[in-house]
């Protein structure tokens, strides 16, 4: 729209003066014939009236006094010149005749000669400022030429060039006032237009599939926004079926991989189990004096295995019903090393950068953290020649920071991707819940947790909580 407005505005100031100038033109050709043909006029008249000779040789004569008179009358100056294009008379002062050509030049007498209308107009600048000669025959009482009269007129184009300014200043003026119009209205349509794309895009933008999407509604909306926004709501629709489908996929999933995973963990101590009771039926002899021994033995075992059976319950038991958080404010430090207390192996180090670092936590949850990631390094450096396992506490802007490095096995390239899969182990017991439980409890905290490794230097795993949470 603006474009539109200036364009415009430039076409027709350029038109406008094309228009004045050619106006400009076409008047001061017409006011020049005019004025020849005045001077011809008067000219004819004082050959009719002269008692002398017409003929080349007498225009002197005829004209000596009547030049002026013709000059005053008509209010312009004109030279008189003979056929050959010498100069005759002039009407012009006689210290502005001293500029005159006292001699026509050839071309000029040559155009005239070759004129259809006997007449000549020759255009020319001066001094800045554009002026027309005109060469007309002066003929006798028979139209026979005896001599050629040269009119020289100046073109005055201050009052036309006055007007093209003021003109101009208007239309100017107009054009201003349509350009700031057309800015305003460009503005206002813009933000009308826009409005409801921006409503479209921030909806777009808050579109998640892990909950409920709202619908645009958006009122009298124009036939290109309103398909839009239909194709989005149907979008919408679409998206929460096929979340919903996606959901109960997943979790159908997640179900059928724990059961998996339990029946395979169960299946691991049963069949050691059943090869003992097996074993014992065959043996058994109540005669046996080492009846009693063998008894124990058996009773041993089978407690052995069920109280594996138990862990296995006990762990997945854990996973699935996690304990509601019970945020208290807790030092960090003095928690973990707590948490260390249960454990007898003198390999375990612990560091603190400070005595005292406050965060709100729930005490057992950040226990469970501790006990799990040491338990995993402790089960990473069993063939480790000189094993060390090193804790660490610290502050790290509005985080506390708790490492648990250990030089042991490492973690393969293979297998990062899938260390807090929650059915996940590289290890051959073991229900691979450890760190999947760990990472829940940091996520439901706002935290982070993370590591690094190389194969056979060893592991480290960091864990970032929110001092506020």
């Amino acid at each position: 729209m603006i474009m539109l407005v200036v364009i415009a505005s430039i076409l027709i100031a350029g038109v406008t003066i094309y228009q004045y100038n050619e106006q400009g033109r076409d008047y001061h050709e017409d006011r020049v014939e005019r004025k020849e043909e005045q001077v011809l006029q008067s000219i004819s008249y004082t050959i009719r009236e002269t008692t002398y000779p017409v003929n080349s040789e007498n225009l002197q004569l005829i004209f000596m006094d009547e030049i002026y008179k013709i000059a005053d009358v008509q209010n312009v100056n004109f030279n008189i010149y003979d056929l050959e294009g010498n100069l005759v008379k002039s009407s012009r002062p006689s210290f502005e005749a001293d500029s005159i050509s006292n001699c026509l030049d050839a071309q000029i007498l040559n155009r005239l000669r070759d004129s259809d209308d006997k007449r000549y107009v020759q255009e020319q600048r001066a001094a800045g400022d554009n002026y027309q000669a005109t060469y007309t025959y002066i003929n006798d009482t028979r139209f026979k030429p005896i001599g050629i009269v040269n009119l020289q007129y100046f073109e005055d184009n201050t009052f036309n060039n006055k007007e093209l300014t003021e003109f101009l200043f208007r239309l100017g003026g107009v054009y201003l006032i349509m350009l700031l119009s057309a800015i305003f209205l460009a503005y206002f349509i813009s933000k009308y237009i826009t409005r409801s794309l921006q409503t479209i895009s921030d909806k777009i933008n808050r579109t998640n599939l892990t909950r409920q999407n709202e619908k645009i509604h958006i009122e009298n909306p124009g036939l290109e926004i309103g398909k839009l926004v239909d194709s989005y709501n149907r979008m919408i629709d679409e998206l929460e079926e096929s979340a919903v489908k996606l959901a109960k996929s997943e979790r159908e999933q997640a179900w059928r991989e724990m059961a998996k995973q339990v029946a395979h963990e169960i299946k691991n101590p049963l069949t050691p189990l059943r090869l003992t009771v097996q074993n014992f039926e065959r043996k058994f002899d109540p005669n046996d004096p080492e009846i009693q021994t063998k008894v124990k033995e058996f009773s041993k075992t089978l407690v052995q295995q069920i109280d594996t059976m138990s862990n296995i319950a006990t762990a997945f038991s854990s996973f699935a019903n996690m304990p509601a958080q019970q945020n208290e404010t807790l030092n960090v430090v003095k928690i973990v090393k707590l948490a260390l207390e249960i454990f007898t192996e003198d390999y375990i180090h612990f560091i603190a950068d400070e005595d005292e670092i406050i965060a709100k936590l729930d005490r057992t949850q950040l226990i469970r953290v501790i006990t799990n990631l040491v338990k995993n390094a402790i089960q990473a450096v069993p063939d480790v020649e000189s094993p060390r396992i090193l804790v660490t506490v610290s502050s790290e802007g509005q985080n506390v920071k708790i490492s648990v490095a250990d030089n042991g096995v490492g973690i393969s390239d293979e297998f990062r991707q899938k260390v807090f899969e929650p059915k996940f182990t590289t290890k051959s017991s073991g229900t691979g819940l450890g760190l999947g439980m760990v990472k829940n409890i940091v996520e439901n905290y706002g935290g982070t947790i993370n590591f690094t490794s190389q194969v056979g230097k060893g592991t480290v795993f960091t864990v970032r909580f929110p001092k506020e949470s």
